[in-house]
C-alpha cells in the first residue's frame, strides 16, 4: 500500500483533515524531524478534534486571518468556525509527571486540609472561566463548544473532564483537560486564591496516581510544573509513553 503524503501549507506547516491517518502523521513528523510544534486544520467537528486528541495532539485554536486562509490548503471549516484556525500541537518538549516524582512541599501539605477536590463537577463553568481569566487567544469559542460536544459522543475514546478545589463549599480553583486511555492531559486552569492553585495541582496529582493513570501530561514546560516534579521529555519518548498508555496491560 502506498503511504499517504504529508500536505504542507505555504507557511510550511502540515495540514490535517478528517480521514487522515493521524498516527501515521505523528510518525512522519518524528521521522522527518518536523521542527514546528503546530500543524494546521480547518475542521472543528467534535469527532475530528477527539481523533486529534486521541493521537496525542494538544488541540488549540486561533482567529483566522486572510493570510492564514490563503496559506491553508484543502478542507473547509465547520461547526460555525469559518473565522478560526485549528492548531493541533505536538510539543517539541513535553512536560510529563511520573508519580514517583510528585513533589509536595511541607507548606503545600499544610494547605491541603482546607480544600476538597471534586472531579468533573462544574465542567462548563471551569472551561469558560479559564477563557475568561486567560483570554480566548487559543481557547476560542468554537473550540470550547466542540470540547463540550465531545462529552456527548457515545463510546468516545476521549473524555474532557474538570478538576476543582472547593473551600467552604465554594469553587476556588479549577482546571480542565482530557482523559485518553490511562493519561490525563491538562489544558488550562485558573485560581481565585493563591493557595487553591497549589492545592489543586497536588490533589489532582494524587487523584490520578491513586486511580492507576500512567502519568500526567502537562503539555508545555513551565516553572511551576518543574516544581511539581515534572520532567521534560522528547516528542519521541512522549509518543512511546502515550501509545503504551492506550494499550491493555
Amino acid at each position: 500500500m502506498t503511504p499517504p503524503h504529508l500536505r504542507y501549507t505555504q507557511s510550511g506547516h502540515i495540514f490535517i483533515s478528517p480521514g487522515d491517518d493521524l498516527n501515521w502523521i505523528v510518525d512522519a513528523m518524528l521521522y522527518t524531524n518536523y521542527d514546528e510544534e503546530f500543524c494546521l486544520a480547518l475542521d472543528f467537528s467534535p469527532a475530528f478534534i477527539a481523533d486529534l486528541m486521541a493521537a496525542g495532539f494538544l488541540v488549540m485554536s486561533t482567529g483566522l486571518s486572510d493570510e492564514d486562509d490563503d496559506a491553508a490548503s484543502g478542507g473547509a471549516a465547520s461547526n460555525g468556525a469559518s473565522d478560526f484556525l485549528l492548531l493541533p500541537k505536538l510539543h517539541l518538549i513535553r512536560s510529563v509527571l511520573f508519580w514517583e516524582d510528585l513533589h509536595e512541599s511541607r507548606t503545600a501539605r499544610r494547605l491541603l486540609p482546607r480544600y476538597e477536590l471534586r472531579f468533573d463537577t462544574d465542567f462548563e463553568y471551569i472551561l469558560e472561566r479559564c477563557a475568561e481569566v486567560h483570554g480566548d487567544d487559543w481557547l476560542t469559542q468554537p473550540l470550547r463548544e466542540s470540547i463540550k460536544q465531545i462529552r456527548q459522543i457515545d463510546r468516545c475514546p476521549v473524555r474532557p473532564v474538570s478538576f476543582g478545589v472547593y473551600r467552604d463549599g465554594q469553587l476556588r480553583a479549577g482546571e480542565f483537560g482530557v482523559i485518553v486511555g490511562r493519561v490525563y492531559t491538562s489544558y488550562s486552569g485558573y485560581r481565585d486564591e493563591n493557595s487553591a492553585g497549589t492545592a489543586q495541582l497536588i490533589l489532582t496529582g494524587r487523584y490520578l496516581r491513586d486511580r492507576g493513570f500512567d502519568f500526567w501530561d502537562l503539555g508545555m514546560p513551565l516553572d511551576y510544573k518543574d516544581r511539581l516534579g515534572a520532567q521534560n521529555v522528547s516528542p519521541e519518548w512522549f509518543v512511546e509513553l502515550w501509545r503504551g498508555a492506550l494499550t491493555e496491560h
